[in-house]
């Protein structure tokens, strides 16, 4: 494959990306309209819902799960910056690459295949959640599992691309428009 296919594969996986966390991003607009109607239901009419803590927490896991693989994107993930400035460019590209594939691919996609395995179950017998007396289905919120580890195997194949890259040449992959 040539650079220009690998640079290209690289943008489209870096959009695709940004495309998502922009979408996801907007799972805050519900969130705070829950949590808004909530606190004017319980405190101005003395009247709370039984549905609000309940949509609260699935929207907010979800755009924290969902959300990952953006993070990922801009670098958002914890890293120990002390020692990571003070390495050179092809240092650091080893680095990750050799953690890309080490630890980061094997566990997300054992994150992919239980999260997949407890979606399915949780569909099949219509689990129900059990914090308040709503019980709302359980396999929404459980999908949103597998989906982040899918989201973050893409994009950390783009990410153990630009490692790859740092670690033979020395430099940053910047893929051109």
């Amino acid at each position: 494959m040539q650079i220009r296919q690998v640079a290209s594969a690289v943008r489209t996986i870096d959009r695709f990306a940004e495309l998502c966390g922009v979408l996801i991003a907007w799972l805050m607009v519900p969130l705070m309209a829950a949590v808004v109607y909530e606190v004017v239901a319980r405190y101005a009419f003395d009247a709370p819902t039984l549905w609000s803590f309940d949509v609260t927490y699935m929207l907010y896991g979800a755009m924290f799960m969902l959300g990952a693989a953006y993070a990922l994107r801009i670098g958002a993930h914890i890293r120990t910056d002390f020692f990571w400035e003070r390495w050179s460019l092809r240092t650091r590209g080893i680095i990750d690459a050799v953690a890309y594939i080490v630890f980061f691919f094997p566990g997300i996609a054992l994150f992919l295949w239980v999260g997949w395995d407890e979606a399915l179950y949780a569909y099949e017998i219509g689990e129900l959640s059990e914090q308040t007396p709503w019980r709302p289905l359980l396999w929404p919120l459980k999908a949103c599992v597998p989906l982040a580890a899918a989201l973050l195997l893409v994009q950390g194949i783009s990410e153990l691309t630009k490692s790859l890259y740092a670690a033979f040449t020395g430099r940053e992959f910047k893929a051109q428009a």
